[in-house]
């Protein structure tokens, strides 16, 4: 009896515990869009894989141009020459979805700049989110814009505009 009275107890602590702990959320894609320094990466981020896009395109014009050059003069061509220009079109193409995966594939060009210029972004937003939540007591703050599965928010809880306030982007 003893111990069930304990265990009574101690399970309305937690229970009046749990109750005080203090949630919200924010929306990363909603405060990002008022930083000006996102604005201003996302745009070189963009041009940077315009620009290289441009390169990559005029590469493989290049290489349709010569392969439809060697298909047409393929008939008159000795065997030797025929190999030889095959051997340039491949090693053309091999480059070229080399320069690809370098520019645009998974740890590539575009990916390593992104990072370089969105990291001290995201740095500063999550100090600014931090500094906030150890301030007014939060035990969890979710990202609205993020994979959560959130189906309904209370818009007083949405603290994103404390965080522009913080970082100086909203008065």
């Amino acid at each position: 009896m003893k111990k069930t009275a304990v265990l009574l107890i101690l399970m309305a602590f937690m229970a009046l515990s749990a109750f005080s702990q203090r949630f919200a959320y924010i929306d990363t894609q909603y405060i990002m869009e008022y930083i000006p320094e996102y604005q201003a990466a996302q745009m070189e981020i963009e041009q940077l894989s315009l620009d290289w896009q441009e390169e990559l395109e005029a590469k493989f014009e290049k290489i349709d141009e010569l392969y439809r050059k060697y298909q047409t003069e393929s008939v008159l061509l000795p065997d030797e020459l025929k190999q030889e220009r095959e051997k340039e079109i491949t090693e053309l193409e091999k480059e070229a979805k080399q320069l690809q995966m370098k520019r645009f594939g998974q740890g590539g060009d575009l990916f390593t700049k992104r990072q370089e210029l969105m990291q001290p972004i995201q740095d500063k937003v999550f100090e600014a989110v931090e500094e906030i939540a150890t301030r007014g007591n939060y035990a969890v703050i979710f990202d609205k814009a993020g994979s959560s599965n959130m189906i309904y928010t209370d818009m007083r809880y949405d603290l994103s505009d404390d965080v522009l306030k913080h970082l100086g982007y909203r008065n």
